[in-house]
């Protein structure tokens, strides 16, 4: 699936991702008062930053999940069904919140949209999400050893 976005795409986006910002400055009463300019353009920058993690993230995913353009070879399939079954056992072997959160992040959901799906503070998710990889990588390299 190949996405081509135009200027008025991502001029679009952009002015989304202002709109935004301005809004958490409007609901942070903290943040308002003599240094609200930098607080909103270092809030700007991180959204900014989301959203290219969070729009790299799902072209990987729908690269993954697309259909080849071209046939693979039975090594090639051999190998990627190879990978998806090691991957669900791990995760089957983990925490069933930190199997969840993986999930729920990999499909592209936001730190807040997680926070609320598994009913945790947005603060804390960064540090779940974390915790959780590093689970990860552990089981893994316990059932199958160092990746390549």
């Amino acid at each position: 699936m190949k996405r081509s976005f135009t200027l008025t795409t991502i001029a679009s986006r952009a002015e989304d991702l202002a709109v935004e910002a301005f809004w958490k400055l409007w609901r942070s009463p903290r943040a308002q008062g003599d240094k609200a300019g930098g607080w909103v353009y270092r809030t700007a920058v991180r959204l900014a930053l989301n959203e290219l993690r969070r729009q790299q993230r799902a072209r990987r995913y729908e690269l993954l999940s697309a259909p080849a353009s071209r046939s693979q070879t039975p090594e090639e399939a051999h190998a990627t069904a190879e990978e998806r079954t090691q991957v669900r056992r791990v995760l089957a072997v983990l925490d069933a919140r930190q199997a969840e959160l993986l999930l729920l992040r990999g499909s592209g959901l936001s730190y807040s949209e997680l926070a609320a799906a598994v009913d945790v503070s947005p603060a804390s998710v960064g540090t779940l999400i974390g915790r959780a990889q590093q689970a990860f990588r552990k089981e893994y390299v316990k059932q199958f050893g160092e990746t390549k």
